[in-house]
């Protein structure tokens, strides 16, 4: 279990996907470049198989940005995004009205 404490430092924005490319020889993976209000950041994601790059630029999705950077197959991943899974569905956690690139999710 965790506290509220713990929850509290997690910092969870609103980002809207600005381009999406393919990693070489990754069936798996794609490079987002994510605008978060006032900055743009880099996510690895492992959704290739369950959305079309096409699907993805301009959606707006919740991303965790205060994870520490990790590289990924060569590739600097500064946050994660959010989804839901199960068996063999993915369905990225979205909003459900329209608000500001960067808004804090409480």
């Amino acid at each position: 279990m965790i506290t509220i404490k713990d929850f509290e430092k997690l910092d969870l924005r609103i980002g809207e996907i600005i381009s999406v490319e393919d990693i070489a020889n990754a069936d798996k993976l794609y490079k987002l470049e994510v605008d978060i209000g006032g900055k743009q950041i880099q996510l690895v994601a492992g959704i290739k198989p369950y959305y079309k790059k096409e699907e993805l630029v301009g959606k707006k999705i919740v991303v965790l940005v205060n994870l520490q950077p990790i590289q990924i197959r060569g590739i600097t991943s500064e946050g994660m995004l959010l989804a839901a899974i199960k068996d063999d569905k993915l369905s990225l956690l979205t909003i459900d009205k329209d608000i500001e690139v960067g808004s804090e999710v409480a």
